[in-house]
């Protein structure tokens, strides 16, 4: 892939899977805005890119209001002419469930979340409409948001949420020539280390340097940060000019195409449906093969390394 001549932002970029992109994006020539909150953090990211040969700009911002997408916007453009991609990568976590979780835990990760994805986009999609040679957004998503996931009330819905912004704004943004797509990615990250299947083999990996497991990259598609950063700059290049209004999941050796919702069972009555016909045509109709719910619990093979003392 050539990115050269190519402008883009990567939110949250400071380190995990965000770095992952943007050295990925920068490796194939394109000019990368790091963006994340702590300046630290932007400069070491900024001098790793730079230092591997890249092209890097930084910019120190929270995700979430209008003024700090315009600023990430603004900073492309005065440190390198134009925008072509943005990547929309940055969270945070405030797990809890229903009944413990405040307003302060839901709101904080539906701002950053939903919302920084929704003023990141708008700010980017204006600018690219008035450039005028298209561009490439990249919305990036999660399991929790496809199948919901325990404690994760606030995440699973701004997860959601993006995924169905992705294919509002493909059809949007599609005279423009605007690409939208979501990712949908699964890498060993620090939030993927605390759960209790994954983390004595990541951890075992980490302190050998041995590559994780087939079991874990092929069942689980679960493999490194880098293993997903492939996906992005396809996503950023002139070969997906024809890819837009997709979820696509990747990670470890898996790429995945992610349905969209659609119904599944339908059953028609004469007049519509009462509460007694419904009951009476549920379980032997249309639900009688119910959609599961919930991210599936891996399942290691029994040979897995498992925690001290389990």
């Amino acid at each position: 892939m050539d990115l050269h001549g190519k402008v883009a932002i990567v939110t949250g970029s400071g380190r995990g899977l965000g770095l992952a992109y943007a050295r990925a994006l920068a490796a194939a020539g394109a000019a990368v805005v790091v963006n994340d909150v702590d300046s630290e953090t932007v400069d070491a990211a900024v001098a790793t890119i730079t230092a591997e040969g890249g092209k890097a700009a930084g910019a120190v911002a929270a995700v979430g209001d209008s003024e700090q997408a315009q600023h990430l916007v603004e900073t492309a453009v005065r440190e390198y002419g134009r925008l072509d991609v943005l990547v929309t990568n940055a969270g945070i976590l405030r797990d809890r469930v229903l009944w413990k979780m405040t307003d302060d835990d839901f709101d904080a990760v539906v701002k950053v979340h939903l919302r920084g994805t929704f003023t990141c986009a708008r700010a980017a999609a204006v600018h690219m409409r008035e450039q005028g040679t298209g561009g490439r957004i990249v919305l990036i998503s999660s399991p929790a948001g496809q199948r919901g996931n325990f404690g994760q009330t606030n995440y699973a819905a701004a997860k959601a949420g993006i995924v169905a912004m992705a294919r509002t704004w493909a059809l949007e943004l599609a005279r423009a020539g605007v690409t939208v797509n979501a990712v949908v990615p699964v890498a060993a990250t620090e939030m993927t280390k605390t759960i209790p299947a994954f983390a004595p083999v990541i951890a075992e990996s980490e302190r050998t340097g041995e590559p994780l497991p087939d079991w874990l990259r092929k069942e689980e598609g679960l493999g490194t940060v880098e293993d997903v950063a492939g996906l992005i700059t396809f996503l950023a290049s002139d070969a997906s000019q024809d890819v837009t209004g997709q979820a696509i999941g990747i990670g470890g050796d898996r790429l995945a195409l992610w349905a969209h919702p659609q119904e599944k069972a339908v059953a028609f009555a004469d007049g519509g449906w009462s509460a007694d016909a419904i009951a009476a045509e549920w379980h032997a109709g249309v639900g009688a093969e119910p959609e599961t719910y919930g991210i599936p619990a891996p399942k290691a093979p029994e040979d897995a390394p498992t925690a001290p003392g389990a």
